[in-house]
């Protein structure tokens, strides 16, 4: 089975990454976008076969070192 985390920061947190992409676009003729949020993907290969137990085991991941719970938020996608 395997894990898709997408971990972003949270509404109200700046995202100076995402606004440098946001100018970027801007410079480049692209000129129809107001926001940007960046952010990331982790992908696991995991050898857990229970859905419910790979899913806890995948939050515990995130809330320990995956995602800065304080400032980002994450989802879990798993697929089979």
């Amino acid at each position: 089975m395997k894990a898709r985390v997408h971990v972003m920061l949270k509404t109200g947190v700046l995202d100076p990454q995402g606004e440098a992409i946001r100018h970027a676009l801007g410079t480049l003729g692209f000129d129809g976008v107001e926001a940007v949020r960046q952010g990331k993907v982790i992908e696991l290969d995991l050898s857990e076969t229970d859905r419910a137990k790979a899913e806890a085991s995948v939050t515990e991941m995130c809330e320990k070192l995956l995602a800065n719970t304080v400032i980002e938020r994450f989802d879990i996608e798993l697929i089979d």
